[in-house]
């Protein structure tokens, strides 16, 4: 029925006309600025009177949107929305909604610039980096349509002589869905719809840094039919409505991307059963990681210090997969320490809008929690390059920063400050980089750049993480082609963009029919 699944194409932003076309996005998404963008609950709009003011973090005092901020009173009625629309849509054959999927998907690639325009201006993103975002949105929706249509089919099971007997997957139920600001389509559009694919319906709690692009992509939603109440969009500080909806009884499953912190007070309240509560809630918790790269003696260092340096800055270092660690051996360390520190130097900082290298950090909490970061890092290490405060329009910029002689057990190689500051650290050989690289709770996305084949074939099995790069930067998982999701204090592994991410909101059902 569909065609075979391929990757959104990114766009080539050296193109005249792209970089044209992209400008004039921006310019419409102006002067749609200060906007107010209502919950959406059963497919109707609701407005509490509460706000939550989205801000532009290159320039604090625009106001990119507002949201009404949900309470418990919307949190009941959205989950109510989406239980009554459960079965009607968890009944409709699969084929449809895999249709509806993809006219999603179609509707995203032509509001492409319009909501990566968006992403620049409420989430500080570059275009490269806001147009990945909506590519990888518009992935999920297309490969999860398909793998809507795999896990529709009975499952194997072994033939028994005078029965008839089946395995068939069916959708959980209602769920809540509490995405991160970081990729505030992408992640938001896959947590959100690999369940949707499945069968089931969903309430949506953005994150209050970037509620305005989950607003807009509900317009999409309306845009592609489906079906009211199936998403449901419901803003809110997490106090007021985000422990709320966690705890309640009638909330089937969680899908949480964010922070080890709130993830893990997540998954003890999900434990919890609750007076009336009929089943034990499925919750999944993705919260990122002490990435690292290991560069050793034989690796090719010109290629290694370009990656390195995009993996460390790329989104001003506020990805789960970023590395915030490089281990160099002993041999190349001072070689690879001075082209390092001579790239950062020449790395650019100003407005995502103008298309910087690096923007702005995405808040002002988020600002001053890494300069402490920063001032910490002083009394652990030395500080080869930036550190310092950008003033420009009272914006959240930060030099790119770098940490040299970085002890591996010190708060700059464990704790995981999600910023633009890169810990190096040195190793005696290749065993100790190894050890280093695993020392630490995290275990997402990590890399290598070494020619060893020997050296190449020991990350593959000892270096402990979920995504592993091997002579290549470490950010940049592909829907489809490298499921996402880490080991130990990274979270479930749930492995989104993977082939078996629907059936972790499916449960089996067995049939056996005498004949």
């Amino acid at each position: 029925m569909l065609q075979p699944y391929q990757n959104e194409p990114l766009t080539d932003f050296s193109d005249p006309a792209s970089a044209a076309a992209y400008r004039e996005a921006l310019a419409r998404v102006r002067r749609q600025l200060g906007a107010l963008r209502p919950l959406i609950i059963g497919g109707e709009e609701v407005d509490t009177g509460g706000r939550i003011l989205s801000l532009n973090p290159a320039k604090p005092a625009e106001v990119v949107g507002a949201v009404p901020t949900a309470g418990p009173q919307q949190a009941d009625q959205a989950l109510e929305a989406a239980w009554q629309a459960f079965p009607a849509w968890a009944t409709r054959p699969a084929e449809e909604r895999a249709v509806i999927l993809v006219k999603l998907a179609a509707e995203l690639r032509r509001r492409k610039f319009e909501l990566a325009a968006w992403e620049t201006l409420e989430a500080s993103k570059n275009w490269a980096e806001a147009d990945a975002d909506v590519a990888e949105a518009i992935d999920f929706c297309e490969y999860y349509a398909r793998q809507a249509l795999k896990f529709a089919k009975p499952q194997p099971v072994r033939p028994f002589p005078g029965e008839f007997n089946q395995s068939l997957l069916q959708a959980l139920g209602a769920g809540v869905i509490i995405p991160p600001w970081n990729f505030p389509l992408a992640i938001l559009v896959g947590m959100a719809l690999g369940p949707v694919a499945a069968g089931n319906t969903v309430v949506v709690k953005p994150s209050s840094c970037t509620p305005v692009i989950g607003a807009v992509f509900m317009e999409a939603v309306a845009a592609a039919d489906l079906p009211p109440g199936v998403v449901n969009f419901l803003p809110g500080r997490s106090e007021e409505v985000g422990d709320y909806l966690v705890d309640h009884v009638r909330t089937r499953f969680i899908n949480f991307t964010g922070s080890k912190a709130v993830g893990t007070r997540i998954a003890v309240r999900a434990a919890q059963v609750h007076p009336g509560q009929q089943w034990l809630k499925r919750a999944y918790m993705e919260m990122g990681g002490k990435d690292a790269i290991v560069i050793d003696e034989t690796a090719d260092l010109d290629a290694a210090v370009s990656d390195a340096v995009r993996s460390a800055f790329g989104f001003q270092g506020q990805k789960c997969s970023a590395a915030s660690r490089l281990i160099i051996v002993k041999e190349v360390y001072d070689t690879v320490l001075e082209r390092l520190l001579a790239a950062v130097k020449d790395i650019k900082v100003g407005p995502a809008e103008e298309n910087f290298q690096v923007a702005a950090i995405i808040s002002e909490a988020q600002y001053h929690m890494v300069l402490q970061e920063i001032e910490k890092g002083k009394t652990q290490a030395r500080l080869a390059a930036g550190g310092n405060r950008i003033a420009r329009d009272g914006g959240y910029f930060l030099e790119p920063t770098v940490f040299a002689e970085v002890p591996p057990g010190a708060r700059l190689a464990q704790h995981e400050i999600f910023g633009p500051v890169l810990s190096v650290i040195k190793a005696r050989d290749f065993d100790d980089a190894v050890r280093i690289f695993n020392d630490t709770e995290y275990g997402l996305t990590g890399g290598l750049f070494s020619r060893s084949r020997e050296r190449i074939e020991r990350a593959k099995r000892e270096f402990y993480v979920g995504n592993l790069y091997i002579n290549r930067k470490i950010t940049g998982a592909l829907v489809g082609v490298q499921p996402f999701g880490g080991f130990k204090m990274s979270g479930s592994n749930a492995k989104a963009g993977g082939p078996d991410y629907l059936r972790l909101f499916m449960e089996m059902k067995s049939v056996a029919e005498r004949l």
